[in-house]
């Protein structure tokens, strides 16, 4: 193999790359208007069940938009710095819902 050979096979490989990561980041951006809409309709759910109180659904949702983009992108491209923001996101997500159900059920009227 020449040189030739060797920095055409690269820059092909590199490019398969970016295509790669760009289709990866489409899906992460979609993913995450899937599961930011399935959360923000179990809350509404919840809500209306239960009556009106403090919304810390609407924090859940500002964090599950970037958390799921963070899991998807770990997942795919297997960086070690989206896993950090993914599990700092995860627990934010999971304090915040904790908060909205728990004020849910606690100003609930037929609890």
């Amino acid at each position: 193999m020449d040189r030739e050979e060797i920095l055409a096979k690269s820059r092909a490989e590199n490019k398969n790359k970016d295509v790669y990561e760009q289709e990866v980041l489409k899906q992460a951006g979609k993913t995450t208007v899937k599961v930011m809409i399935l959360l923000a309709g179990i809350f509404m759910v919840v809500q209306m069940i239960v009556g009106d109180s403090m919304n810390w659904g609407m924090w859940a949702l500002v964090f599950c938009t970037r958390m799921t983009e963070s899991w998807v992108i770990y997942v795919k491209l297997h960086q070690k710095q989206e896993l950090k923001y993914a599990i700092i996101y995860t627990v934010l997500v999971a304090i915040a819902s904790g908060y909205h159900i728990y004020n849910l059920i606690s100003s609930s009227t037929i609890l």
